[in-house]
């Protein structure tokens, strides 16, 4: 049973559809899983806290404090124990209030803490799920990584027959052991990934660089260890910290070093991922003394360094994955396509700098995946919901 042992967080708001929510606990119990239910105000409108708590054999949290003895409950220490939030019935008003981090219930407050995947399955009448306001905080709730659960169509409480049903506790159960059956996508499997820039010295305290944050190759690291894997993650220079135990972080500096460490490991991966913006050349000398100003011009020499990804792809077996990254400016598909061949890849993740909120830097990425058959184009997400998409796409590769 995937939900066997797992930890979920059941938030319930003021919706006709709350009465969905004792069967939907009730499953999620079958299923050997632990529910704590946390209620907004009105949701106790729709459905009591003795019925839920019946159900779960656990108080229901509706108050930042317990009325009869002040105890507080704290959304943090909730935020901890998930293994997942579920939002069933989500209103329009508390996807409003989720969207734009508006914590004045408990609800919201433990989602703005919980560390665990949320999923919210909307409940309202069709012509507030299709108003442009409720579409765009959606959006917003989809781009900083969350699982929107899509209603359905029928009669509403209003009698208007329309997209607005909260889906039926059956298949929202179903959505929930998909997600933590893939979550063992990657058991046992071996995944190297390079991320953020190199380093390359000119004297003691200059160097030749580049833009890259490592924020997508960090979270693929996140996303593959999270589905199971053993990640070494070979990481350049940056600010970030790992969080997940299987992940093996090794610090370079240089292409040479990251050229050293990925030849070194790659043999005895399954997948390799190459994120990181490596140097194409790097200084045939550096100084060992800073270099004083003398004259107006400084002249250079640079020499190539060696291609990572050509040297792994022609090492690799038909037991190892290979995977790219394009970072184009012009000929975006073209040079991608010819990238993907020259350097045996099995596919190659495209973005372009001439798309808003790409790039370096950003916290957002947008990508296109490109195999041998096909091209595939996503929208702009949060580079934690692209991780998701590449992964996937790899373990479709790898299965």
């Amino acid at each position: 049973m995937p939900l066997e042992g797992k930890h979920i967080v059941l938030g319930i708001t003021g919706s006709i559809a709350a009465y969905k929510a004792a069967i939907l606990a009730r499953l999620l119990i079958k299923q050997k899983a632990e529910v704590q239910i946390v209620i907004t105000p009105s949701g106790k409108e729709f459905i009591t806290p003795v019925t839920l708590s019946a159900l779960t054999s656990k108080p229901v949290i509706s108050e930042f404090f317990a009325q009869r003895d002040g105890t507080w409950h704290s959304h943090v220490d909730l935020g901890m124990w998930a293994d997942a939030m579920l939002v069933a019935p989500a209103t329009a008003s508390t996807i409003g209030k989720m969207a734009h981090g508006i914590a004045d219930n408990m609800l919201v407050t433990t989602y703005l803490s919980m560390k665990a995947p949320v999923f919210i399955a909307p409940a309202m009448d069709l012509d507030m799920f299709a108003h442009p306001a409720t579409q765009h905080n959606l959006e917003v709730l989809r781009s900083y990584g969350n699982h929107i659960i899509e209603p359905s169509e029928g009669e509403l409480a209003s009698h208007l027959v329309g997209k607005g049903r909260m889906e039926e506790p059956e298949r929202i159960v179903e959505i929930l052991e998909n997600f933590f059956r893939s979550t063992n996508s990657l058991a046992k499997r071996k995944v190297m990934i390079t991320a953020g820039p190199t380093y390359e010295r000119i004297d003691p305290v200059r160097f030749i660089g580049n833009y890259s944050s490592g924020k997508m190759g960090f979270a693929l690291a996140e996303e593959c260890a999270s589905r199971g894997a053993d990640v070494t993650l070979i990481a350049g220079p940056v600010h970030l910290e790992v969080h997940h135990p299987h992940i093996h972080r090794i610090d370079v500096e240089s292409a040479e070093e990251m050229y050293e460490k990925a030849i070194a490991h790659f043999p005895q991966m399954d997948v390799g991922i190459l994120c990181a913006a490596v140097a194409d050349f790097t200084p045939s000398s550096a100084s060992s003394s800073k270099i004083k100003r003398k004259g107006d011009e400084l002249h250079l020499c640079l020499q190539p360094t060696r291609d990572i990804a050509a040297c792994l792809g022609a090492i690799k077996t038909n037991q190892q994955t290979l995977v790219g990254f394009a970072l184009e400016t012009d000929d975006e598909e073209y040079n991608a396509c010819d990238k993907l061949n020259r350097k045996n890849l099995d596919f190659i993740v495209l973005n372009s700098l001439n798309d808003k909120g790409a790039g370096f830097q950003y916290d957002t990425n947008k990508i296109t995946i490109i195999d041998r058959e096909k091209q595939t184009p996503y929208p702009l997400k949060s580079k934690k919901s692209v991780a998701k998409d590449i992964i996937d796409r790899l373990v479709a590769c790898i299965s």
